[in-house]
């Protein structure tokens, strides 16, 4: 039974960073699922509605049921209700995007955003689920809010090698890493620069109830490098700090941070 269960969360969270679908072949190849037990899993998940397979393609993707438990989740928590009118207040002062994430175990998850362009260009990615912290503002701000032996292993279990496919920016090595860690930790927030992917960069800082507890969040401004130049995200730099203070007390009515 546990197996079963454990191979239908991989199909799950593989079909999560592939909204367009897969086929059942290519699902048990890549998880090292043999194909007739990834058809009888997918088959108990099509049973269930959490998936559906196109009738032209026969391809495998995830139903809207998932991303609404999903939602209901985050609503019933209240995050949403006490963090959406931060998020917006920064947007229309950045004119930018601004995105919240929480702490999950070793994860940072995407849970809330707002967009502050109106007109021009706009950056407003689908990041998919997890955070890959070498080659993002929220992760550098989180790695630089734990101790050193927690960061290298966050750090080892996501891998370096992720940072060649993303932006000129990204470090390369984990010397290069440790050192923007250490950059991040004098300023008091983090800022990148065409790393998670080229023409885009963005300025995040850590949530946390006090100085001494552990992260429970990132907060980040991002958009196109061409507006987000190194002087604005220095004068971003003190705001996003003010919206991560904010942030930390409107979290203590929330559940979901009220049991760390």
């Amino acid at each position: 039974m546990t197996a079963v269960r454990d191979r239908a969360l991989a199909i799950v969270e593989l079909l999560a960073h592939n909204v367009h679908g897969l086929p059942m072949s290519e699902i048990g190849d890549r998880l090292g699922i043999p194909r007739t037990a990834a058809h009888r899993v997918l088959a108990d998940l099509k049973e269930s509605g959490y998936v559906k397979q196109d009738p032209n393609s026969s391809q495998y993707m995830l139903t809207v049921k998932l991303a609404s438990l999903g939602l209901s989740y985050l609503a019933a928590t209240g995050i949403t209700d006490a963090a959406q009118p931060l998020l917006d207040d920064l947007a229309q002062a950045s004119g930018e995007l601004v995105r919240l994430a929480v702490v999950e175990g070793d994860d940072l998850i995407w849970v809330a955003k707002a967009q502050g362009a109106r007109t021009g260009l706009r950056y407003d990615p689908d990041a998919g689920l997890e955070i890959y912290l070498p080659a993002t503002a929220n992760g550098l701000a989180f790695l630089a809010a734990v101790d050193e032996d927690r960061a290298l292993a966050l750090v080892s279990r996501q891998g370096m090698d992720r940072a060649r496919e993303m932006g000129p920016g990204a470090p390369q090595t984990l010397r290069a890493l440790m050192e923007q860690i250490a950059q991040t930790k004098e300023r008091g927030f983090a800022v990148v620069f065409d790393a998670y992917e080229a023409g885009t960069s963005a300025v995040a800082a850590v949530i946390r109830i006090d100085e001494k507890s552990e992260p429970i969040g990132t907060v980040s401004i991002a958009g196109p490098s061409i507006r987000m130049t190194r002087e604005r995200m220095d004068a971003f730099g003190p705001k996003v700090l003010q919206c991560a203070e904010a942030l930390a007390l409107a979290s203590r009515s929330s559940p979901m941070f009220g049991r760390r």
